[in-house]
């Protein structure tokens, strides 16, 4: 699959509802930061020097050793139009930061979408694995084994006493960043979450919305990552998330019980008042309908919704993004004309699936 046949879908394997603990955890992910020894940071780079990062990597990649790692594809983000890039963005397949200076950057994406690795972003490489569920092991695992291959052609930055180098102080060290995204409508329903986020921070993990730093848990969704990449061994990091991830999968699935048990008349009033705004509504904001869509989803998980899969829930909910919908549309589309399609599109998209 090309990269052009990835921005045109907007299902991708992170989103199947398929790995362990799925009912909450929606994703796992792994990056590892990792620079290149002979050239300064992205951020001091000029044009030619941040293509000569791109070309070694390229080499890399397109090497018959590599091949190995899966069916991969460098692409400039100035091959990419503006949207197709917002696109990769909103399936999390990229960050938000390499949308920035597109002539100086590029991504290798596989054709499974679940290894991507970012080229110029704020370190010369970013490599990233995405899977349903809480699979951080195998994440982890399966950036180790591209980390490895990419580092037969690549001599990266290293320091006996410090570890990896990289442009950010916080990630030297390992250069791990692990990271799971969460589904915790009952702990915010009940307002235990607020207690809950305190306690994170004080186990130096960090907790953010949807797209990372900056952004809001709109649907309910929370990134859960650890802070700290020095002084730990990447297995060390890995097992503390872990571990702190199955408490916090335990807590919502308690609360999202008990929740039912005792407002079962208010929780399936709430579940299908959703699918019927989401059903008849003609106007929909962004907002509204990650909103609508997380009690759909709590719907599903519960069993008050049967039959469908969650998967598409998920799948909906980045559908609805702004790029994917210019994209559908093929046209840029202001504010109110992407309000009315996004509603537009959750009604054909859950007609079909209540009609499956």
């Amino acid at each position: 699959m090309s990269i052009k046949d990835t921005v045109s879908s907007a299902f991708s394997k992170w989103m199947e509802a398929s790995g362990p603990d799925c009912d909450v955890v929606i994703s796992s992910r792994v990056r590892l930061a990792r620079n290149i020894a002979e050239f300064a940071f992205p951020h001091l780079l000029g044009h030619e020097e941040a293509d000569k990062v791109v070309y070694a990597v390229q080499s890399v990649v397109s090497s018959q050793g590599f091949k190995e790692q899966g069916d991969m594809e460098l692409s400039r983000m100035t091959e990419l139009s503006p949207t197709e890039r917002q696109i990769l963005m909103e399936k999390h397949l990229i960050s938000p930061d390499l949308l920035k200076n597109p002539e100086k950057k590029a991504v290798v994406l596989r054709d499974d979408e679940v290894v991507s690795i970012m080229v110029n972003e704020e370190d010369h490489l970013r490599i990233q694995c995405l899977l349903p569920g809480l699979q951080l092991k195998e994440c982890w695992d399966l950036a180790n084994t591209v980390d490895d291959g990419l580092e037969v052609g690549l001599n990266f930055a290293f320091s006996e006493e410090k570890g990896y180098l990289t442009s950010c102080p916080t990630n030297v060290g390992t250069g791990l960043r692990a990271s799971v995204m969460m589904h915790l409508p009952a702990l915010v329903t009940t307002g235990q979450i607020n207690a809950i986020l305190t306690t994170l921070s004080k186990l130096g993990l960090t907790v953010r919305g949807l797209y990372g730093e900056g952004t809001q848990a709109t649907g309910n969704l929370f990134q859960v990552s650890n802070q700290v990449t020095l002084g730990l061994t990447e297995d060390e990091i890995i097992d503390n998330l872990v571990m702190v991830t199955m408490q916090l999968v335990t807590q919502e699935r308690a609360a999202r019980r008990t929740l039912y048990k005792e407002q079962k008349n208010h929780i399936e009033d709430r579940v299908w008042r959703a699918y019927g705004l989401l059903n008849y509504a003609r106007i929909m904001s962004s907002t509204d309908a990650m909103a609508l869509l997380s009690d759909l989803r709590l719907g599903v998980d519960l069993e008050i919704i049967p039959g469908v899969p969650a998967g598409q829930i998920t799948e909906l909910m980045i559908l609805t993004r702004p790029a994917f919908l210019n994209k559908l549309k093929g046209a840029e589309l202001n504010q109110y004309q992407r309000d009315v399609y996004r509603a537009e599109m959750i009604r054909k998209r859950l007609n079909s699936l209540f009609k499956a």
